[in-house]
């Protein structure tokens, strides 16, 4: 869907220092004020802004001061699949303390 807003010029060069960047100054803003809001999921706002992975939305959001709530659920679910990840490739366990030193 396309939409159109009308600017005055002088604002507009305020968002963005060409206009050809107004559309995707836009975009990112309404992005961000609807994650933000609730409206729009993370996954939503990739897709808005056209980027490949969640890192890369992540990023974006911190950069604009936006996190995504973390919940006792999100948590759980990360801890089963780190549990299932271990179990499938149980070369893969922690390092330990001397080793992590180590490593690093």
């Amino acid at each position: 869907m396309q939409v159109t807003i009308e600017v005055p010029e002088d604002i507009a060069h305020q968002f963005a220092g060409d206009l050809s960047g107004l559309s995707r100054a836009a975009t990112e803003a309404l992005a961000v004020e609807g994650v933000r809001s609730g409206k729009l999921s993370g996954g939503q706002a990739r897709r808005m802004l056209g980027f490949q992975t969640r890192m890369q939305v992540d990023a974006f959001l911190k950069e604009r001061g936006v996190y995504f709530p973390i919940t006792a659920q999100n948590v759980e679910n990360d801890a089963d699949l780190s549990r299932a990840f271990r179990e499938q490739w149980p070369s893969s366990q922690t390092l330990g303390r001397t080793e992590l030193v180590n490593w690093w």
